[in-house]
């Protein structure tokens, strides 16, 4: 009992950690899977049945067939250890270390040797050798074909193919299996050359996408860093030149008796009380979040990664006809909604509906796929862990409204907002509700 709860609890550790991965990392790992898989596959068949002859042809033939089957193994084992430093080679992020090829190439030249000697001895014949011949070079092409330039594993697989018919040749095997030899030799080196490198060809372009896409999100964060900037630049600068100006001035005034430097002081407060609003302002317009834009924002990164997102009621009242204060709190919601949508579950379709009742403006943002991952959110209450659901919930809960977050069946989540349409803004410029006699606190805490 205890040894099948532990394969299950593998097996739940290996679904989880399937669904943790983003979708190019599952892509990588099945496309190294699969070349792991096509060695093995050419190992355990035609590299594998054609030695159950040499059960009937003396001890002689079993040995070699025993050997070449060793062999076969050893060389498998050592394609899949070389496959991940092949793949670095080939995206250039860390050159292949040419040692680990002494040993591949060395079982090479060993089961090329078996192959012929069981020729020789009769141990194999007619189509079982062939099927030999086309599992000879697999295991070790697979990573060989990914560091080297195509010219060169062509030059060196014809060499190969050539060098094995001439020594079948030389112990006397037939024309016909010759060049039956010859086909399968360039069939599978066919195979290896348009099975291996564009799956890594393409692979290795996606990884270049995502790694530009993470780059451009550093450049738009910069630029809008360098923005902020100039806009405090703009604001202070000029403003505080003529504080330091009209201050000298105040001294001045001052060392002679003049009375005038009380109202150059007086000035000055007023220039910086004026300031320190500019700053407000500034600051204010960066932290806002505009509803029409985080929904656009929203929809176009969720279909770039892949994610169909349905926006429904935006363009009604109760998108932007909602008044300003409702919009720049829902504008939140979509914001941290969709960021939850992208880093948790794998999610194919979002919806994302807005309506409006008699006196409150309703968000749902619903997605599928979340069923094997943990939630977003709990229901009221309940975090699930998380903390972006969290500062919502008190954001919302300072201008009167709620949310709640929740899974709907075995493989929706869904998160619903509502905000009053009373919502307005304080005198300090953040999201307060009207002044009802039951309404919460007006005032938000700071932003963390």
């Amino acid at each position: 009992m205890k040894g099948l709860r532990g394969v299950i609890g593998r097996v739940r550790g290996w679904r989880r950690g399937w669904h943790e991965r983003s979708k190019l990392e599952r892509i990588d790992l099945y496309t190294r899977l699969t070349l792991c898989s096509i060695t093995w596959f050419f190992a355990v068949s035609w590299g594998l049945l054609p030695l159950g002859e040499t059960l009937d042809e003396g001890p002689v033939a079993m040995a070699l067939g025993g050997a070449f089957l060793a062999a076969n193994i050893a060389q498998s084992v050592l394609s899949n250890r070389n496959l991940t430093p092949a793949f670095d080679d080939y995206r250039g992020t860390e050159p292949f270390p040419p040692g680990r090829l002494r040993l591949p190439v060395a079982l090479q030249v060993l089961m090329t040797g078996l192959l012929v000697a069981l020729a020789a001895v009769g141990g194999v014949k007619e189509e079982g050798l062939v099927l030999l011949v086309l599992d000879l070079p697999v295991a070790f092409a697979i990573p060989y074909v990914l560091i080297v330039p195509v010219r060169r594993f062509l030059f060196h697989a014809a060499a190969f193919s050539v060098a094995v018919v001439a020594l079948l040749a030389a112990v006397g095997v037939p024309g016909g299996l010759l060049f039956g030899a010859f086909v399968s030799l360039v069939v599978v080196t066919l195979l290896v050359l348009v099975s291996a490198r564009p799956s890594v060809w393409s692979l290795s372009v996606m990884w270049q996408a995502e790694e530009a896409r993470d780059m451009q999100a550093r450049l738009a964060v910069a630029e809008e860093r360098l923005r902020f900037g100039r806009d405090m630049h703009d604001v202070l600068g000029r403003n505080l030149s003529v504080i330091a100006l009209k201050s000298e001035l105040a001294v001045e005034l001052a060392q002679r008796g003049n009375p005038a430097a009380m109202d150059q002081m007086v000035e000055v407060q007023r220039i910086a009380r004026a300031s320190q609003q500019e700053v407000r302002d500034v600051v204010r317009g960066y932290r806002e979040a505009d509803l029409p834009t985080e929904l656009m924002g929203a929809q176009g990164v969720l279909q770039a990664a892949g994610i169909t997102c349905t926006v429904e009621g935006a363009d009604g009242p109760a998108g932007i006809g909602a008044p300003a204060a409702v919009q720049a709190a829902l504008g939140w919601v979509v914001r941290e909604t969709a960021t939850n949508v992208l880093r948790h579950g794998d999610p194919r379709h979002c919806w994302i509906r807005l309506a409006r009742t008699r006196d409150a403006v309703v968000l749902e943002v619903e997605n599928d796929g979340a069923g094997a991952t943990r939630p977003l959110g709990g229901a009221d209450g309940d975090d699930g862990g998380g903390s972006g659901l969290a500062g919502l919930r008190v954001r919302l809960g300072a201008l009167g409204g709620s949310l709640s977050a929740g899974a709907v069946g075995d493989d929706l989540f869904r998160v619903t907002a509502t905000v009053p349409l009373t919502a307005r803004p304080d005198t300090n410029g953040r999201l307060a509700p009207s002044p009802e006699p039951s309404a919460t606190p007006s005032v938000l805490p700071e932003e963390r």
